[in-house]
């Protein structure tokens, strides 16, 4: 009995319907977190407030790839969530990079600046981010989904074949 999961699973996107997808999904999160942020960064050190956000984001961004991005057909798994959230600690090492950088370069930077280089970051590290995700997070839900859909192999029957009379008796018979 196929499941409502593995059906779901048959139906895996290819890569650019995944990658559209991962950038609406990635990319809501990722300008809702840079707003986040900036927010905590006027209470907190900019460094803890993009600590807190990228764990928060992490866990709704997997979840939401899981269900929809990648066609995993149901909630990202413990496992999913660690292997999701070792891209994620490498995202956030690239946005601090940029950002400390950022400092080094301009005294005084203003707000719209600091939101173009820590988007620009994320979104590089965002690209990065999805190739790990479709080749390494996700893709035993695509392999198991690409046997799925190939449906059962056909079985190939074999004749066998009834060796012809070679005696002149037999012959004789057989026409």
């Amino acid at each position: 009995m196929e499941s409502a999961r593995s059906r779901h699973e048959s139906s895996a996107p290819g890569a650019f319907v995944a990658f559209a997808r991962f950038v609406l999904c990635g990319g809501g999160v990722g300008v809702a977190s840079s707003f986040a942020v900036g927010a905590l960064a006027a209470w907190i050190p900019w460094m803890l407030a993009n600590a807190l956000v990228a764990v928060v984001s992490t866990l709704l961004a997997t979840e939401l790839h899981a269900r929809f991005t990648f066609g995993a057909g149901g909630r990202a798994t413990w496992r999913q969530h660690a292997q999701s959230a070792g891209s994620a600690a490498a995202a956030y090492v690239v946005t601090c990079a940029a950002m400390l950088v950022l400092q080094l370069l301009v005294t005084a930077p203003g707000a719209v600046l600091q939101q173009v280089v820590y988007l620009s970051a994320s979104a590089l590290a965002g690209v990065a981010r999805f190739a790990v995700l479709r080749l390494v997070v996700f893709a035993r839900t695509r392999s198991r989904a690409a046997t799925a859909a190939s449906g059962p192999r056909p079985l190939y029957a074999t004749t066998g074949r009834i060796a012809a009379p070679t005696a002149p008796a037999e012959l004789c018979r057989a026409a």
